[in-house]
């Protein structure tokens, strides 16, 4: 990329030669639009006030300016403001064997910052699910993103192991469990604790309706009712106020939380049992999809940071109290509201422990930068909480960022974790890996390999085609996740793309067994256009992973493999490769797919995507 740095300096220094006047503001440099001549284009609409003449007169000037003093330019042309530059097929030539012989090419040296990205942070009542699904992948590609950017990245999660809804699993394994466990029924942790989170749910239903056909029930309707409410609408809506006031089963889990709280020993032995069978479970998750952790937080361990804070904020008077002793900060200079933090019983509230669990991680980590991976639905809640930071004087506040990303869902509509109709994380990646080995076996591409690699095969292309199908949208925006569709391999899915790779290395691997002699691509001088369209995106990777980790979209790369692999099977239908008419085009050309694999699985690697051998 040295070299668009060296055409950026040599317009300013052009336009100062040719119009005598400086230009100090950034030069607008991008690829040349596909319907005209040229590698890169210049817009010199910016130069015509200093210039004083025409767009048109400018770009014949300063191209013609720019081509006799870079060597690597060949020509250019202009259309109305645009100046289009031409390299010469040498340079591209050069560029490609400088990329063969840097395996790291595309990757940044370091750059001395720390960045802390947490992503997945589960709740242990209940199995991981696809909304986790995109949570834990867009974080560790945007890790690897980052890492790959020069950044010293901590990958770390915050499990949210405490809390009513933990109880509720707790409460309904006593009551129903009769003493069973993951191994004694064959069920996965994290499936076994959810499985009573949802019998909870339904056995709250349940006395739920019977309350409602009670006297006590009847007449709560009748005390309570608005204007218009039938019976259904207001007990659906009344249903929380119920939990709380009159449930049974209700009392028995805020009980359960009180006890946790008071440290009851048998309390906790069971919290703690059940929080490991889920941990477990997560674990094994965590492998299928390719992850891990460097560090972890519990909330059991941090619910109650945060309140020296909020002494030091009222002393400073960053926080006031209302009457009745709660704790608030006006963030209305932030174009926020007043935000609630601390309760008048003095009991914490999220942003509480979040300001403690901030300092804590800055404290012991130092970082430059830290990544939250969270829901849109937590929008309001991180623009609170870094702006009550920033107000605090915090200096790494500036530093802080909510990595916001839309629901996913399934064809079939939303998903539901207490009812039970949420789609679990490995029945999923179960799923995909299926649709994978129904579609390859029917191929029959990898009958004869031993059993065992097919089925590691089957789980590379499942997992690409649930990682690339999910990573190449957008965080910003919901999504629907087809299964069927995210393993198709005419699409823009990850399944193509592997077989780009495969594809492109495997006929490299064929050129080897053949002995091509590699020595006659030095030879060979003038590109095909196929050729030099494949170079030039090669060329631009490094662009992409610079704003890839800018825009923590791993969306930037999923779209670049796709632009690359679909260049690729351009480049393979219309240019002979193993049977050009001359040694110098064959050994090239193997020589350009080696280097397109070599990117390929560089860029699939960033969104954790692995490359298999054959498909």
């Amino acid at each position: 990329m040295k070299i668009l740095n060296v055409l950026e300096a040599a317009v300013k220094e052009g336009v100062k030669a040719l119009y005598h006047e400086t230009f100090d503001k950034s030069i607008t440099l991008s690829q040349t639009r596909k319907e005209f001549e040229g590698d890169y284009t210049v817009v010199v609409f910016p130069f015509t006030k200093i210039a004083k003449k025409k767009p048109e007169q400018i770009g014949e000037e300063l191209g013609q300016y720019l081509v006799d003093r870079v060597d690597e330019l060949s020509s250019f042309n202009v259309v109305k403001g645009f100046l289009n530059l031409k390299f010469h097929d040498s340079f591209w030539i050069d560029f490609l064997h400088s990329v063969l012989k840097d395996e790291q090419f595309g990757k940044f040296p370091s750059n001395g910052q720390k960045v802390m990205v947490e992503f997945a942070s589960p709740n242990t009542n209940k199995p991981l699910h696809l909304g986790h699904i995109r949570n834990i992948l867009l974080g560790w590609s945007t890790a690897k993103i980052l890492e790959a950017a020069g950044y010293d990245v901590v990958k770390t999660q915050i499990v949210n192991d405490r809390g009513i809804a933990i109880c509720k699993s707790m409460l309904a394994w006593q009551q129903f469990g009769k003493g069973t466990t993951p191994e004694s029924t064959q069920v996965k942790g994290d499936h076994f604790v959810g499985h009573y989170y949802v019998k909870f749910e339904q056995a709250f239903q349940n006395e739920y309706r019977t309350w409602q056909q009670s006297e006590q029930g009847k007449k709560i309707f009748t005390e309570k009712k608005k204007d218009g409410d039938d019976e259904v609408i207001f007990f659906n809506s009344y249903k929380n106020n119920y939990f709380n006031e009159y449930s049974s089963i209700g009392k028995a889990a805020k009980a359960m939380l009180i006890n946790w709280e008071e440290n009851d020993t048998s309390t906790r032995n069971l919290w703690q049992q059940m929080n490991q069978w889920v941990y477990d479970g997560f674990e094994t998750t965590y492998k299928k999809l390719g992850v891990h952790f460097d560090s972890a937080l519990y909330e059991s361990d941090t619910y109650l940071l945060g309140k020296n804070i909020i002494d030091d904020g009222i002393a400073a008077r960053k926080f006031y109290k209302k009457e009745d002793g709660s704790i608030w900060i006006d963030l209305e200079n932030h174009k926020l509201d007043k935000k609630l933090v601390l309760r008048s019983d003095g009991t914490s509230v999220y942003i509480t422990q979040d300001l403690g669990t901030a300092d804590m991680r800055y404290n012991e980590v130092g970082f430059d930068k830290m990544i939250y991976v969270v829901g849109n639905e937590q929008d309001y809640h991180f623009a609170a909480l870094f702006a009550t930071l920033k107000e605090l004087g915090r200096s790494y506040a500036d530093g802080l960022y909510h990595l916001s990303y839309g629901m996913v869902n399934l064809p079939e509509g939303r998903m539901k974790s207490r009812e039970g109709t949420v789609v679990d994380a490995d029945d999923l990646i179960a799923d995909v890996i299926n649709e994978a080995k129904k579609n390859t076996q029917a191929i029959g591409s990898i009958a004869d390999m031993p059993k065992e690699e097919q089925e590691n095969i089957f789980r590379q292309i499942g997992l690409a085609a649930l990682k690339f199908f999910i990573l190449k949208v957008n965080p910003v925006k919901n999504m629907v996740f087809n299964p069927k569709e995210s393993v198709d391999l005419q699409g823009q899915t990850g399944p193509y793309v592997q077989y780009s790779y495969v594809r492109a290395n495997g006929v490299y691997q064929k050129g080897i067994q053949e002995g091509v002699d590699f020595e006659e691509a030095l030879n060979y001088m003038n590109l095909q256009s196929q050729e030099k369209d494949l170079i030039a995106q090669i060329f631009v990777f490094p662009s992409i992973l610079e704003e890839a980790a800018k825009s923590y979209d791993p969306a930037n790369i999923a779209n670049y493999c796709y632009d690359l692999a679909k260049l690729l099977h351009k480049f393979w239908h219309d240019v002979q490769i193993l049977n050009a008419n001359e040694k110098g085009a064959t050994a090239f050309r193997l020589l350009l797919c080696k280097a397109v694999a070599q990117i390929l699985a560089q860029a699939l690697d960033l969104l954790g995507i692995e490359v298999p051998k054959r498909m």
